[in-house]
């Protein structure tokens, strides 16, 4: 007679919830928590600790609603408003809707935000409305990626940097909304220097700090900085790098955006997609000789984020 194997328990914390990978680099989904009630010093500790090593932890079927969402991203730190130039929702400065209007998906990889000087640490998504099909979202470890390079790469890419900036050659809008948003997304011009191998304030880790808004190398051309950059994000965005999150409406996701990318696939047609977004302020990134990210063109942001470093 032969038995089944018996799948390993999931790992529980001293804080009573469970962590379940989801992806062989980066996801893991947290069970046992409600995040519509109050969660101690040590529970967000705890959760602290496993978004540092997952990068992007999910939380299925919270029954959260924007004042929810607001006091479970505060727990992480000081809350940016919604964006630097694009519109909050209505009476709800902190919040960014993530609308999926044709013709105004953000279906690139990036960071986000990384235009201005410090970048958000941390991004929550919640899934209000989510088609029946696709609107995924992918996630990609920008660690792993690092450690992916060929050491003569890797010290390459330790010593570059690189300019982000939200006013570039984007694709042409698809109808008048889209034309819309896109004036409002440049309506404030901002181009930043990033070290393009970033430091982890808190872990130590090394990451690729790049993605859709870095446009060009400094010290390199047009041409040059298209095939490094590309080179680069390729690394980032390996199929073994990623996890994909298939929503459903309630879900949470909580993701770094100090060492991660995301992606959302325009793959569902007309149907609706909404999820409300809501950023914790971050810190102005640090190379690995430790020089700090300055800005190029524009301010320093400061109607965005309320940190100074």
């Amino acid at each position: 007679m032969t038995t089944s194997p018996i799948a390993p328990a999931a790992p529980a914390t001293s804080t009573g919830f469970d962590i379940r990978r989801i992806g062989g680099r980066i996801g893991a989904e947290i069970h046992g928590l409600d995040l519509a009630g109050g969660l101690t010093p040590d529970t967000v500790a705890a959760l602290n600790g496993a978004l540092l090593e997952h990068k992007a932890l999910v939380f299925r079927d919270q029954d959260l609603d924007d004042d929810g969402q607001l006091r479970f991203a505060s727990l992480f730190g000081e809350l940016t408003t919604a964006h630097p130039t694009v519109p909050a929702v209505d009476g709800r400065p902190q919040i960014l809707p993530v609308d999926g209007d044709e013709g105004i998906r953000a279906n690139h990889w990036h960071t986000d935000v990384t235009f201005v000087r410090t970048p958000p640490k941390a991004s929550t998504l919640r899934a209000l409305v989510v088609p029946p099909y696709g609107g995924n979202t992918l996630i990609a470890n920008a660690a792993a990626a690092y450690r992916d390079l060929p050491e003569p790469l890797r010290e390459l890419a330790d010593r570059l940097w690189a300019v982000h900036t939200n006013a570039y050659d984007y694709a042409e809008p698809k109808n008048e909304k889209a034309a819309e948003h896109r004036r409002q997304f440049v309506s404030r011009r901002y181009r930043t220097a990033h070290p393009v191998v970033r430091v982890h304030p808190e872990s130590g880790e090394r990451g690729l700090f790049i993605g859709g808004f870095a446009q060009s190398l400094v010290g390199f051309g047009p041409a040059e900085s298209r095939v490094l950059l590309g080179l680069l994000q390729s690394y980032v965005t390996r199929p073994e790098n990623l996890v994909r999150i298939s929503w459903n409406a309630g879900d949470l996701v909580l993701f770094d955006n100090r060492i991660t990318q995301h992606y959302a696939p325009d793959d569902y047609g007309d149907l609706p997609r909404l999820l409300h977004r809501v950023t914790v302020a971050g810190d102005a990134p640090t190379a690995v000789d430790g020089a700090r990210s300055y800005v190029v063109e524009g301010d320093e942001a400061a109607h965005y984020t309320p940190v100074a470093a």
